[in-house]
């Protein structure tokens, strides 16, 4: 969910399909712009140009070691795969696909706001940000569900944590993310003087952008943010009922718990300050009105949302599932193999000293 990036309207994108279904309309909602046209000079543009271009390549190099080498963990072969996993992988590839774009970002601003790599690709920029910002939003919220189902109701809802409920789960919010999102891929750049902008923000059409970013703050956000609140406090109700103080039943509670914890966290970090702030900057915005400071807060927030792409493998290291285990044996193993080298060459070079 990048607030600042992607508010992009277009006036030649379709209005009906737009107002019809929810992630789709995010790329509208994404106030990167920099209120050309306006009575007072709101431009941003060296904010931007110092602020983004840091950021994207940190979270790009961070979100490419961390998420690479979770899907790496998470498909070595196991003798028990557990449906937590399936979602964690799903999650980490989604965030490696997204930070792949995050140079393209950077080169943009490092250019002043001027875009090369065509058409295609600058729609592609839209498309990514807000289909991997949803699709973040419902794969930690159905985990976060999975998760608090099989503890409470281990018996009576086992079929929630088997491996085909997962990978089912997993297709079902793949489609209805990116199936609406792509719309988005029906805004590409346009020309100002000899720049082609790609990542800015058109208000010509504001009142259709406040109804959509209602449409998708309500179904994209709230929901799942306060889905994932009630499974934190029932959580917690239930562990306090549990007094054995190392019962297996005690320690699968403390499991859900971080991971409905972790997932809250990183709502409130990334998520939250973002919907916050592009709604406030989409309901104060007049003609002829600038509030730079509201402008760049919701810039910073876009950040925040994009810098989640780098926080989820702290989701797999403390709430995956044998995955420290896992992590463990993949050094072991290279730890030996590197021994094993360091042998091989040892033995040769004595039999050539022989």
């Amino acid at each position: 969910m990048t607030s600042h990036e992607n508010f992009q309207t277009r006036s030649g994108m379709p209005s009906k399909p737009l107002l019809s279904i929810l992630p789709v309309t995010t790329a509208e909602m994404e106030p990167n712009g920099s209120f050309r046209g306006t009575q007072e000079n709101c431009m941003v543009d060296d904010f931007k140009r110092n602020f983004y271009p840091g950021v994207y390549l940190v979270v790009f190099v961070l979100g490419a070691l961390g998420n690479g080498f979770s899907i790496f963990i998470f498909l070595q072969p196991s003798k028990k795969p557990k449906s937590v996993n399936v979602f964690m992988l799903n999650l980490a590839v989604s965030d490696l696909l997204f930070v792949c774009t995050l140079p393209f970002r950077a080169d943009y601003y490092l250019r002043g706001s001027h875009w090369v790599f065509g058409e295609t690709a600058c729609r592609i920029m839209s498309y990514s940000f807000h289909a991997n910002m949803y699709v973040s939003v419902y794969f930690l919220t159905v985990l976060s569900i999975v998760r608090f189902l099989a503890t409470v109701c281990p018996f009576r809802l086992l079929h929630v944590t088997s491996l085909r409920t997962a990978w089912s789960l997993c297709a079902a919010i793949w489609v209805l993310v990116l199936a609406p999102s792509g719309l988005l891929l029906s805004s590409g750049t346009s020309k100002n003087g000899k720049r082609a902008s790609c990542l800015e923000m058109n208000l010509s059409k504001i009142t259709r952008l406040r109804i959509l970013n209602h449409v998708v703050m309500v179904v994209g956000f709230a929901l799942p943010f306060c889905t994932l609140t009630i499974c934190y406090l029932l959580m917690i109700k239930s562990l306090l009922r549990l007094k054995v103080p190392k019962s297996n039943a005690r320690i699968s509670h403390k499991k859900a718990l971080i991971t409905v914890t972790i997932a809250l966290i990183l709502f409130v970090l990334c998520f939250l300050p973002y919907h916050i702030l592009r709604t406030l900057y989409l309901i104060q915005w007049r003609e002829g009105r600038c509030n730079e400071q509201l402008h760049k807060a919701v810039i910073v927030t876009m950040a925040m949302a994009v810098a989640n792409s780098c926080l989820n493998p702290l989701l797999y290291y403390f709430a995956g599932e044998n995955f420290k285990q896992r992590l463990r044996a993949v050094f072991k193993k290279g730890c030996m193999q590197k021994e094993m080298h360091q042998s091989c060459l040892y033995m040769a070079k004595q039999t050539m000293h022989e």
